[in-house]
């Protein structure tokens, strides 16, 4: 018998989560959904590329069924941020390491292609210059040896990805290694979020200081302000969040996804039936910090700034927050929680803007005493009661 297969009545019941009856395995079909979780899927397909743009682009702005540019907006904005959770879900709900730290990657995917709609601006700046505004007003003669082929956007999205893996990578084999987990974990992710934004917040490391990346003209050619354009950015990152939807529900129900959770519940016992953690560690960290590097990625030319605030620390909260209130461990769960909180937040800081952090303090402290396993426990229990 393999030895992971053994592992639920020792790790607890979450960790035989999504195991397959090998005798009689069902069709990946099947595997990654059933019929409930297939027909959301289609419904999401069809309301994201088929109704939003109907109502936005076709039906008139006279219309009481017209769908305006900001709701367009604000819901491509929060569809990143179910990304960016789906990445910390990966990480923390599956393999119980919390990142306090998660910002930073998703900034560095924001800032990578960021760099790209700099260049795009041309001589459409201030000062008519090949060189972005900013680096004219501080007397920059020319480009820094790191912006070489950010113009082409093949090399671009290779470092959208590249960027938060490489950074990924190389700290998650030092702290694995180390053996460094739990609460220590998390906080040498935050001092290492922190230590990026004050650096990205001087004007000499060449990414706009304070002010960051604003005023985009172009992407691919095309005006970044108009409607069409918006919308197709819009339907990109709709298709990347239920592709990724997919892929995650094959990686959490596959051997690696069963290992994972093992490590979660029991990582000695692991090591005992001979899988070496690090691996599973190391690489389940670099892919979710990928993850995060696209969904800032998308998230820059919708919302036209990326700057180091992305990097702050209460933003890398917020992440953890979405995950535990939809309920980790539960990829809808992430994707629920992203949507619930950062639809509040919307609605709260138009409301009463004074009150919005007090109003998340006590959403994430009435989740951790009522309602531990988030949203999608509290599903799970009226199930059962039906």
């Amino acid at each position: 018998m393999d030895a992971v297969e053994g592992m639920s009545a020792v790790t607890g019941p979450n960790a035989g989560a999504g195991m397959l009856d090998r005798r009689n395995p069902p069709g990946l079909f099947n595997r990654l959904y059933g019929k409930t979780g297939w027909s959301l899927f289609f419904a999401g397909l069809a309301v994201t590329c088929a109704l939003v743009p109907l109502l936005n682009l076709i039906v008139p702005e006279g219309s009481f069924l017209h769908l305006p540019d900001y709701w367009v907006a604000l819901l491509g904005k929060i569809m990143c941020y179910a990304i960016l959770a789906l990445a910390m879900d990966l990480v923390w709900g599956y393999t119980g390491i919390l990142s306090l730290g998660h910002g930073i990657f998703f900034a560095l995917g924001g800032y990578a292609f960021g760099m790209y709609l700099m260049r795009q601006i041309g001589h459409d700046g201030s000062y008519h210059s090949d060189l972005p505004d900013f680096m004219v007003f501080l007397d920059w003669k020319a480009y820094p040896w790191y912006w070489k082929f950010t113009n082409h956007i093949a090399y671009v999205l290779l470092l959208v990805v590249l960027a938060p893996a490489v950074l990924a990578l190389t700290f998650g084999f030092f702290a694995f290694r180390s053996r460094i987990k739990g609460v220590y974990f998390s906080i040498i992710t935050q001092a290492m979020t922190v230590a990026f934004m004050l650096l990205f917040f001087r004007n000499e490391t060449g990414f706009g200081g304070n002010n960051g990346f604003t005023d985009f003209k172009r992407i691919l050619g095309h005006p970044i302000a108009t409607a069409g354009t918006r919308m197709i950015l819009f339907m990109t990152t709709a298709l990347v969040l239920l592709g990724l939807m997919l892929v995650l529900r094959y990686i959490v129900t596959s051997k690696f996804g069963r290992i994972l959770m093992a490590i979660r519940d029991a990582e000695g016992r692991i090591m005992f039936t001979g899988y070496n953690p690090l691996i599973y560690k190391l690489a389940i960290w670099t892919f979710s910090a990928m993850i995060a590097g696209v969904a800032g990625a998308l998230y820059v030319p919708q919302i036209g700034i990326i700057n180091p605030g992305e990097m702050s620390p209460g933003n890398s909260i917020e992440i953890a927050i979405w995950t535990a209130v939809g309920g980790r461990g539960t990829l809808v769960g992430a994707l629920i929680g992203a949507v619930i909180v950062n639809g509040a937040k919307s609605w709260f800081t138009q409301a009463f803007p004074d009150y919005w952090l007090y109003f998340l303090g006590a959403l994430f402290i009435m989740t951790t005493l009522f309602l531990p396993k988030g949203v999608m426990g509290l599903i799970d229990k009226w199930k059962v009661r039906t």
